[in-house]
């Protein structure tokens, strides 16, 4: 129910804190979950004080229980076991401050805990954050790996130990954190959210030593999953040995089996690299030399033939062609002259035959009158009349004395036709 209060008409504190403590203590018992992150037990005291804390926001809240129900827990509690109690939400109203009353304190069994990360495994898978296409491969020689592990630890030794024999020149950037425990969680994710602002970290590994399931929950911690999955940076998992596989295996680009097995994975190996090299640089000389032998060998096949043995020898075989194409031109133009040139003779002859001057040397004279045109019959002079005689060697004066006419050949019969007789 609300308060009535007004700028005019405030409610003081004492009453504000009242009404929460009485809205709380109507909520009545509930059941909660979450991980141990504190025990403080007071010399003297009959209460156990307890932090509990979400496991997947950053939120905790104090719990307190009696110590007779703190003693009799079987296993005992510790820092980081997973608990479910049945409490009373209090709300102090002196110091502000609210924390849940333990009336039942349940540890979370190793049957009911896998059930709990199998339930988590499925929901992550259903997002997706474990499908294979979001793997990011790894690059072959990273300038700077990027390691998460607990300081002084066997893990970051067989990491960085191995890494540096397999590539000597390969350099770490090392963000501790607690690997164990109810602060692990938070900060890997501290560690892995400074290595993601680092430039120059081109991969990085997450490693811890072996443990039991309890030892490796914070590794499966849904918080923890979802900041790997955001990271542009590649990040190898190597937490525990084979048999261990929380769930960051699953979340992580790629997975050591341990954290040896990371360094091999992280940097290539410096003699199996110059190995390498060598067998490439072998192979590559002797393509090359092959090559070379093949070339040369059809050069020197080329240079076995007839034709660059000896070059003259084409020359020589041309030349005697060019004399017998000249040779067949000479006597072909020599032809060709010869039946020009008669006929050249044969066409003076004609033309000569045809000429008048001809005529005139056989003995026929032409006969002109004194304009000279060429007189043709009788009516064309008369008696008295100067005509100039035209003779083979020149041209003869004359005066007409007479004419006399001459019988012409009379026209010859026409031809007669006669038809056959029918029948």
């Amino acid at each position: 129910m609300a308060m009535d209060t007004s700028l005019e008409s405030p409610a003081p504190v004492r009453q504000v804190a009242n009404a929460i403590a009485g809205w709380i203590d109507r909520l009545g018992a509930v059941w909660v979950e979450g991980q141990v992150a504190q025990v403080t037990r007071r010399p003297g005291m009959a209460t156990v004080f307890m932090t509990l804390r979400d496991p997947v926001a950053d939120l905790s809240i104090t719990v307190t229980c009696s110590r007779v129900l703190f003693d009799g827990l079987t296993p005992p509690l510790v820092e980081g076991a997973s608990v479910v109690c049945h409490a009373k939400p209090s709300f102090y109203a002196n110091r502000g401050s609210l924390s849940l009353y333990a009336r039942d304190i349940r540890t979370v069994g190793l049957g009911e805990l896998l059930a709990r990360l199998e339930r988590r495994r499925q929901l992550l898978a259903a997002e997706g954050l474990f499908e294979q296409r979001l793997k990011r491969p790894l690059p072959f020689l990273p300038r700077t790996v990027g390691l998460v592990t607990a300081p002084r630890s066997a893990a970051e030794r067989d990491v960085v130990d191995n890494a540096r024999r397999r590539w000597p020149s390969v350099r770490f950037t090392t963000a501790y954190a607690a690997m164990q425990g109810p602060r692990s969680a938070a900060e890997v994710l501290e560690g892995l959210d400074r290595l993601e602002r680092d430039p120059e970290v081109d991969v990085v590994v997450v490693a811890r030593g072996g443990g039991s399931v309890e030892d490796l929950l914070p590794f499966s911690d849904e918080a923890l999953l979802r900041a790997v999955h955001r990271m542009r940076t590649p990040v190898v998992s190597a937490i525990g040995h084979e048999q261990d596989s929380p769930l960051l295996d699953l979340v992580a680009d790629v997975r050591a089996s341990t954290p040896t097995d990371a360094a091999r994975l992280v940097v290539p190996d410096h003699a199996e690299e110059q190995a390498r090299v060598r067998g490439a640089r072998d192979r590559l000389r002797d393509l090359v030399v092959g090559r070379v032998e093949r070339e040369q060998a059809g050069l020197d096949a080329l240079r076995a033939r007839p034709a660059m043995a000896d070059p003259r020898t084409l020359l020589d075989r041309r030349a005697e062609e060019v004399d017998a194409l000249r040779e067949r031109t000479r006597r072909c133009l020599r032809h060709q002259l010869d039946r020009a040139g008669d006929d050249l003779g044969h066409q003076l002859a004609r033309a000569r035959a045809l000429s008048p001057l001809a005529t005139l040397r056989r003995g026929y004279a032409v006969l002109q009158d004194a304009d000279g045109h060429v007189v043709t019959t009788l009516d064309a002079v008369a008696p008295g009349a100067a005509v100039h005689v035209r003779v083979a060697d020149g041209r003869v004066a004359a005066t007409v004395t007479g004419t006399e006419a001459l019988p012409t050949d009379p026209p010859a019969a026409p031809a007669t036709t006669q038809e056959a007789p029918r029948g």
